[in-house]
């Protein structure tokens, strides 16, 4: 088999598609978490804890040159510890998370109630075929001869 064949053979499972479109939606969710977390939750955790202010604009000068008040700034003149930032981005995971496990629970939930209706109470015919098959069977059976 060839390396073409093989990986032709390869993207056209299931499994591979699956993968790529949860691939892209992921990286557009992202950009919903991110302005979820940027516009709306951290200016009010910025409210409560008095000040307004926005962790990602939170570091430690490593080097005595750095004197800015913004990270941007700071970075531009020197090496900094830029911790709001990791403070922001693991808010941003922990949201992320969570929307995922309430869609998860919300899958599961779905598929519990399906599992839950009952089954048709009348069986569907079966084919024509398997129907004159089982005539013959038991015309067979009673000794009747086929006419």
């Amino acid at each position: 088999m060839s390396v073409v064949s093989e990986f032709r053979s390869f993207i056209a499972k299931g499994n591979v598609v699956d993968l790529a479109v949860g691939i892209i939606i992921g990286g557009a969710f992202t950009g919903i978490v991110t302005s979820l977390v940027n516009d709306l939750v951290m200016p009010v955790v910025g409210a409560v804890t008095g000040g307004g202010f926005d962790f990602s604009n939170y570091f430690v000068a490593l080097s005595s040159a750095v004197t800015a008040p913004s990270l941007e700034e700071a970075r531009k003149q020197g090496a900094v510890f830029a911790y709001g930032s990791f403070i922001t981005v693991a808010i941003n995971f922990l949201i992320l998370a969570f929307i995922i496990f309430l869609m998860v629970k919300g899958v599961n939930k779905l598929r519990a109630m399906e599992e839950k209706k009952p089954a048709d109470a009348t069986p569907a015919p079966p084919p024509a075929d398997i129907q004159l098959l089982s005539e013959i069977r038991d015309l067979l059976k009673t000794g009747n001869p086929i006419r």
